[in-house]
């Protein structure tokens, strides 16, 4: 991905490889050495005792969910804690997980994309609440109105995947635009009238993107580039082209029998870009997250937006703003978050806003963590004294 020049960069206190630095050389092939890519300063005696401990935790992770790959990073007030990589990029090749590697996220696409709607928004070129049409006039005119806003919290009534959607992803079929990926949905009759009913939506949120596509009078994944992952340092994000070279993508997998791991299936996500498409570092998330802790990258009136629930029309809450969900953790803290499953890659970004911390954590295959560990793992910076 471009990087901006007039971009800093990022401060960090730990960025580690993917394994134990005094074995790492050892034991890996030369193909898996850094040779000097990324960054490696001295641990930080401050948080040393804590990222021991997630260290810990991040190995159990890898073990219990069979992972042959696992990125996780942790961020304090929009610095970088902690970021580190276990296991494996490539199992065939022994290339072990780096801070680098760029993993599928899935969903949390979604937010990012929310991300694009909000700076919309505040251009003053993007009406949430005006029927869709005004920005995709090619859209099918529904029993009732559309909006931006009910689109990006799930009450559109656009329904999600159904099992005749399978053929046409096991093709790996490419789209070359979200107009074109639109096909596969929008003569659906809606799930029911907009706003009365939450139905998630991944079709829902790739017409999300073709609404910033007519607002930004742009392409979905420019103006991604420029308007949200450039200004935030996002060096390493950006869609997952499927014949592209994309430095340090993982290979992707799926479990076997008996622990044992094989290639996932090939697949093409360009029909959705915008609510599962974009590849990311678990570095790049947390910076990403962090922006959104504070008045900045957007305003504070656009934070609120983002990150207040949307409620059905008969008052009912939903616990989704635009995009973000809206939660408490187990352990009784106040939570934003998405997570993101897709074939071979399993996400999860979660916000402490109250401690002003950010967890990401990524695989390179399909699997069950989600919302708990990462709360369990942000329990482990919260909590320690400072």
């Amino acid at each position: 991905m471009p990087a901006s020049s007039a971009l800093a960069p990022r401060p960090s206190v730990l960025r580690l490889s993917a394994l134990v630095l005094g074995t790492l050389f050892a034991v890996a092939p030369a193909s898996a050495a850094p040779n000097a890519s990324y960054p490696l300063p001295p641990a930080s005696s401050r948080h040393e005792a804590q990222v021991q401990q997630a260290r810990a935790f991040a190995q159990k992770l890898l073990k219990d969910f069979q992972l042959p790959g696992l990125s996780v990073a942790v961020a304090h007030r929009g610095q970088v804690l902690w970021s580190e990589g276990f296991g494996y990029a490539d199992l065939e090749q022994g290339i072990p997980v780096t801070p680098l590697t760029r993993f599928r996220v899935g969903s949390v696409s979604k937010v990012l994309t929310a991300a694009a709607v909000a700076r919309l928004v505040e251009e003053g070129s993007l009406n949430l609440d005006a029927p869709i049409q005004k920005y995709v006039p090619s859209f099918p005119v529904k029993p009732w109105p559309i909006t931006t806003r009910q689109l990006a919290g799930h009450l559109a009534g656009i329904r999600h995947y159904l099992d005749r959607d399978e053929a046409i992803f096991q093709e790996a079929r490419h789209f070359s635009s979200l107009t074109q990926a639109m096909g596969l949905f929008q003569d659906d009759a809606l799930l029911s009238e907009p706003g009365t009913a939450y139905a998630y939506s991944s079709y829902g949120f790739n017409l999300v993107g073709a609404v910033v596509e007519g607002a930004a009078h742009e392409e979905f994944l420019r103006y991604m580039q420029h308007a949200v992952f450039e200004p935030l340092g996002m060096r390493h994000t950006g869609a997952d082209h499927p014949h592209q070279l994309i430095p340090h993508r993982t290979r992707f997998y799926a479990n076997g029998p008996e622990g044992s791991h094989q290639h996932a299936a090939h697949v093409d996500n360009s029909y959705k870009w915008p609510g599962g498409g974009f590849l990311s570092t678990a570095e790049d998330l947390v910076v990403f997250g962090s922006a959104h802790l504070q008045p900045g990258f957007l305003r504070k009136e656009t934070l609120a937006l983002l990150f207040t629930s949307q409620k059905l029309k008969s008052g009912k809450e939903t616990g989704v703003g635009l995009g973000w969900r809206i939660g408490v953790s187990a352990q009784g803290r106040r939570i934003l978050h998405h997570r993101g499953a897709i074939e071979g890659g399993r996400a999860m970004l979660m916000l402490f806003p109250d401690s002003q911390l950010v967890v990401a954590l990524l695989g390179n295959t399909y699997a069950d963590f989600g919302e708990e560990q990462a709360a369990q793992l942000g329990e482990i910076f919260i909590s320690a004294p400072r």
